[in-house]
């Protein structure tokens, strides 16, 4: 009898998570949370595929900005949120390898606490500086700084973000350069200064910098990755500048709450896969910058963990401490 109703008990207690499985995605419209501001590089890569996703379910996608805390704040709402399939977050590299990497007090387990999705895509960084900015190639921006140590700065988009630890990233590789960090809520806020000459150069997605380069509001010297990217071709990567050690690019990818329904992550692994091998999705993506990419879950899992190892190697050799 006692075994009965323990059998009965959990019966009662999986029954709403498979009925809710089975009618997802009707009940009401998702949310895709994306953790920095309006027409930022995560804001252009999830608007990109939740569209696409929309038409494929039949179910709207709302996207809710929610920026602060170098993508923390955003990545913790959904963390914490219903794992009912209606809640999704857009992460990055920053919220999910290099934040957890230097932040060991971080409110969420980036391991723990949500179920991987898809990898979405990856993109070069971009070093870039004003239009008016003494410096035209890297060389050049190197020795402005090593002539005036402490003079010059830097903008990213928050305390232990990509754009954050990427530059530390160069300053280190281009020989230990002595310049001042200033975080913003996101890296378009950044631009402003950047073209009035508050800052001297920003660390930036190619994705969310590609429109200001093409209006000429600042300039490329150099991307990260080990080749030219598909968008700004002109532009030499690091290692061709001189500057070794740059070979890398940031990830984009759709995580959810831990327990979510294992059939919901794998209906959104199959659409999402199936937008980011469309071809409209393709160009946007590329033209962007950004170079689709897609698989299982597994495979996503893996590529941020790894990348959370290396991170954490990284700042560890170089001494980079949290602010």
């Amino acid at each position: 009898m006692k075994t009965l109703l323990r059998c009965a008990l959990l019966a009662a207690l999986v029954a709403p998570l498979g009925v809710l499985a089975q009618s997802w995605p009707t009940a009401k419209p998702i949310r895709m949370v994306i953790p920095f501001p309006a027409g930022g590089a995560t804001d252009i890569v999830g608007r990109t595929i939740a569209q696409k996703l929309s038409a494929a379910i039949g179910q709207q996608i709302v996207i809710d900005n929610k920026p602060g805390a170098g993508g923390t704040i955003g990545a913790d709402l959904v963390a914490k949120a219903p794992p009912d399939g209606y809640t999704i977050l857009m992460a990055t590299s920053s919220t999910h390898s290099v934040g957890p990497a230097l932040n060991a007090k971080m409110p969420y387990d980036a391991f723990r606490d949500f179920a991987p999705v898809v990898h979405v895509a990856n993109a070069p960084s971009v070093l870039v500086v004003g239009r008016n900015f003494p410096a035209s190639t890297v060389q050049e921006l190197v020795a402005l700084i090593k002539r005036s140590p402490g003079q010059y700065n830097f903008g990213s988009s928050g305390i232990g973000t990509y754009p954050h630890l990427s530059a530390e990233m160069f300053k280190w590789r281009a020989g230990g350069l002595f310049v001042v960090h200033i975080p913003y809520r996101g890296t378009g806020l950044v631009i402003t200064d950047l073209v009035a000459g508050q800052i001297a150069f920003l660390m930036d997605s190619i994705v969310s910098a590609q429109p200001h380069i093409g209006d000429g509001k600042v300039k490329p010297l150099a991307v990260s990755g080990s080749r030219r990217s598909i968008s700004a071709p002109t532009v030499p990567t690091f290692a061709e500048a001189g500057i070794p050690g740059m070979d890398f690019s940031n990830w984009f990818g759709v995580f959810a709450p831990t327990g979510t329904p294992a059939d919901i992550v794998q209906r959104l692994n199959r659409e999402l896969n199936a937008a980011l091998r469309s071809p409209e999705v393709v160009e946007r993506l590329q033209r962007a910058g950004a170079e689709p990419v897609g698989g299982t879950p597994e495979q996503f899992a893996k590529i941020y963990r790894d990348e959370f190892e290396n991170w954490k190697a990284v700042i560890q050799r170089a001494g980079i401490k949290g602010e």
